[in-house]
């Protein structure tokens, strides 16, 4: 029975040997197995935020204006459609920004403002607007022969009203009937009619919005009780309204462009009858936090601002004195 001890040594013994007979190849061979360990690629660089705007004035228009409809086109050209002249009133009004340069190109069937628009399939669509009374109608604009043509309209009339797109949708937010604040959130697609995919806490007139990542960004506006801070995010997909954050302050007439994954709001007044502002603010449409990233040379509101190649112009716009002519330029500074 104690004799097993002495053969599993021997042949341990016996085993060894074998081993150190068959030369060094198995011995380096897992020597080299040790000296080359799996490697961890290293981690990506974090993306570099938006951390402020740099604001240069890049020329003026020809004419003072205010609450335009506005929308990017092709070619990284800017379409205003109608708003405010210098002495207050309704223009009918369709111009081209170009590099700086802006030309007129067409005209409106009426003389309106406060309305809104986006760009869908390369052509132009104008939602409502307002001269004496609230319109209805959804206007189609052609950049490449300036024809306008009426292809729909609005659930109930209405002027200010906010507009932004995502994908081939244009997403309508709130608006004034004449009597009612609106609490709407239409959806509209060429070839078809406005239809209701969202409702609002409140009646919101005069808000600012844009989409990032597939999200509608709403933030301040005027209430049937005065100026709101709110900050709300509307997801598409799931019909789904949250409140995201707050501004600083109650904010309206603002305008709002996304830049480096962020919602810039421009300016706007802080109250129901003036208070312009000319802070810049970014919105995380994440985390709903807000911060300054920028200031405008005056208080200003009711100014175009479209994105386009990492950058946003800001058109024109109302101070205290009235409509103004001014065109800057906001490039982001990351870090």
């Amino acid at each position: 029975m104690r004799a097993r001890p002495f053969l599993a040594a021997s042949a341990a013994f016996a085993l060894a040997g074998g081993l150190a007979a068959c030369g060094s190849n198995r011995s380096s061979s897992a020597t080299r197995a040790v000296a080359s360990p799996t490697r961890t690629a290293p981690a990506p660089a974090p993306k570099p935020q938006l951390r402020a705007v740099n604001v240069t004035s890049i020329g003026s228009l020809p004419a003072p204006l205010a609450a335009p409809a506005f929308a990017p086109v092709a070619g990284g050209r800017a379409v205003l459609i109608g708003g405010l002249d210098a002495s207050g009133s309704s223009t009918a009004a369709i111009s081209v920004l170009a590099g700086g340069a802006i030309f007129s190109h067409s005209a409106l069937p009426v003389a309106q403002h406060d309305a809104q628009a986006a760009t869908l399939d390369g052509r132009v669509y104008v939602f409502g607007g307002g001269n004496v009374s609230e319109l209805s109608h959804i206007l189609r604009y052609d950049p490449g022969s300036g024809a306008v043509s009426t292809v729909g309209s609005l659930p109930t009339a209405a002027s200010d009203v906010a507009v932004t797109a995502t994908g081939n949708t244009a997403y309508i937010v709130g608006g004034y009937d004449g009597a009612r604040w609106l609490d709407t959130i239409l959806a509209y697609r060429p070839g078809g009619q406005p239809r209701v995919v969202g409702r609002l806490p409140i009646g919101l007139r005069y808000s600012s919005v844009a989409a990032v990542g597939g999200r509608v960004i709403i933030a301040g506006g005027t209430t049937s009780n005065g100026v709101t801070d709110a900050i709300f995010s509307f997801d598409p997909a799931s019909a789904r309204l949250v409140r995201l954050g707050h501004l600083p302050d109650g904010l309206a007439h603002a305008a709002a462009a996304a830049l480096d994954g962020q919602v810039l709001v421009v300016g706007g007044r802080r109250g129901t009858g003036g208070d312009h502002t000319a802070s810049i603010l970014a919105i995380d449409p994440r985390s709903g936090a807000v911060r300054q990233v920028g200031q405008l040379p005056q208080p200003l509101s009711d100014s175009a601002v479209v994105a386009d190649g990492g950058r946003v112009t800001v058109i024109g716009g109302e101070t205290a004195a009235g409509p103004q002519r001014g065109l800057l330029q906001l490039s982001p500074r990351l870090g």
